[in-house]
């Protein structure tokens, strides 16, 4: 993977590397919420963006950057 590189130029809005623990936690508590509405006999479950809140997330989005260099395309 030497020679793979980014096609466009887009990064994210801060430092963090990845959502991953976000996401994790907002499938657990989707998935607990699930099972407590299933148990008291609720036929309206929640989605997932009511449960969670995608603006608290560690990364605030992407931004394009013109004028990124080559260090920063390669992956």
């Amino acid at each position: 993977m030497s020679r793979s590189k980014k096609k466009n130029k887009i990064h994210g809005n801060t430092t963090a590397k990845s959502e991953k623990e976000n996401k994790q936690d907002a499938n657990r508590k989707l998935r607990r919420t699930t099972k407590q509405k299933v148990s008291s006999g609720e036929t309206i479950l929640p989605k997932l963006r009511e449960v969670s809140n995608i603006w608290n997330f560690n990364k605030d989005g992407k931004t394009y950057n013109l004028e990124m260099s080559e260090k920063e395309l390669r992956k």
